[in-house]
């Protein structure tokens, strides 16, 4: 039985983390869902995704702290997709610079958030 990518979604609105849920194991993923930053982190330390889905603006820790945390303190290499409301671009600037592999704009489709998901593991395997 081939693997399946375990992927940590960090969203504080229950309604988007749900549908995303839904959405992503249809697709075969393993979800690991945190409300708040300081949850995503406990998550990536003790399971060690895949991938990491997170939004920008969340409780305790922001997805930028998580990003950072991620990259500077675990030096992972994880891929990592960032969400953010519209409006923020020095947000999403910050998010690149402290290595974010993409970014996504709410609200954005599921379906093409699975396209670039799948987008990103294909190039992860091939460098990675």
């Amino acid at each position: 039985m081939m693997q399946r990518h375990k992927i940590v979604l960090a969203e504080d609105n229950s309604t988007l983390s749900l549908l995303l849920k839904y959405k992503l194991e249809k697709e075969g993923y393993e979800l690991l869902i945190a409300v708040d930053g300081k949850q995503a982190i406990d998550l990536v330390e003790n399971h060690n995704p895949d991938l990491i889905l997170t939004d920008i603006m969340m409780p305790f820790f922001s997805g930028l702290e998580v990003i950072s945390h991620v990259r500077n303190k675990l030096k992972k290499k994880t891929p990592i997709i960032v969400f953010s409301s519209a409006g923020q671009e020095d947000m999403v600037l910050k998010a690149f610079n402290l290595g974010a592999s993409d970014f996504m704009t709410k609200p954005f489709s599921p379906n093409e958030l699975v396209i670039r998901i799948k987008r990103l593991f294909s190039e992860y395997k091939t460098t990675g």
